[in-house]
């Protein structure tokens, strides 16, 4: 299997990774929202404001 990053062999400590650096990598991806799974906001959830106070909707 090769490394979603980098597509070096995947190194069974860091399994599908090849190294920490590439799983990190893929971390901060996601931790930034670069992967988003696609959809709507419902109704009831609350989109909070960054400012810190609720908005509707």
């Amino acid at each position: 299997m090769a490394c979603p990053i980098c597509g070096k062999p995947a190194e069974a400590k860091f399994r599908p990774f090849c190294s920490a650096r590439c799983a990190d990598i893929d971390l901060a991806r996601w931790l930034r929202g670069d992967y988003v799974i696609p959809g709507t906001v419902s109704e009831e959830e609350e989109v909070p404001d960054p400012q810190g106070e609720q908005r509707d909707g």
